[in-house]
């Protein structure tokens, strides 16, 4: 039989097709699909998944932290109008007051007004230091040498205004003078008024006692003159 030599050389130049034949587009579709696999097959992944959880978890924590510290110092803080320096109000035609404690050579002045024109010594021991902070003084402090309690005794006649008992700065009692002078006593304890009242010059009102603005002053009365809601030096007034 006679050969066909040209079938034979067409065959031979035809390319065999694949036995598994994958198309582009299913090649394309297993290496989408091999990719998130592969990446959680790394040993890596999850160690800084986790990493990054426990960062945002901290940043939380830690903000809330501070803000709940923020209210915290907000809250116990004094009123700012007890405790800021504010300017002097003019003595003429105000009548003076007494010492708000009863005649005792034991009770002593233990920390003087904030005086801005006093000198350098005289502010920094006039200066109270709480929640990391210096304030200055806007008072008069009275404390007994053994560190005991003593009658508070108003020092002049008038009306009791305010009977509180504040976190900070402890019981306070305020009374309003008809000289326009308010006095107002602080760190008390066994208070004996009550609002509305009146009282004669050197009635007991209360008794010396703590609080935690002048913690490390102990047992002791913290004395304020104002007008006007100033703060005023009690040395210009007191006899």
């Amino acid at each position: 039989m006679r050969r066909d030599w040209s079938l034979e050389v067409i065959r031979l130049m035809k390319p065999e097709e694949p036995k598994n034949k994958v198309s582009f587009l299913d090649e394309n579709k297993n290496q989408k699909t091999k990719k998130p696999t592969q990446l959680l097959d790394k040993k890596w992944f999850f160690p800084a998944l986790y990493m990054t959880v426990a960062v945002c978890v901290l940043g939380m924590a830690w903000w809330y932290q501070s803000a709940k510290q923020q209210d915290v110092t907000r809250t116990n803080s004094p009123d700012v109008d007890t405790v800021l320096p504010v300017e002097e109000v003019p003595s003429d035609n105000l009548k003076q007051i007494s010492l708000p404690v009863a005649s005792d050579p034991t009770v002593t002045k233990t920390m003087d007004f904030y005086d801005a024109n006093a000198s350098d010594k005289a502010k920094e021991s006039a200066l109270v230091k709480y929640a990391d902070t210096y304030w200055p003084h806007t008072g008069i402090d009275f404390a007994r040498k053994n560190g005991k309690s003593f009658d508070v005794v108003a020092s002049a006649s008038g009306k009791v205004v305010r009977v509180e008992k504040n976190p900070v700065l402890g019981q306070i009692v305020e009374i309003k003078h008809e000289n326009g002078l308010t006095t107002i006593y602080q760190s008390l304890s066994n208070v004996k008024v009550t609002m509305n009242q009146t009282v004669v010059k050197g009635d007991v009102i209360a008794e010396a006692g703590q609080n935690q603005f002048e913690k490390n002053e102990g047992i002791h009365l913290h004395f304020e003159v104002r007008k006007n809601n100033q703060a005023l030096n009690p040395n210009d007034y007191v006899k």
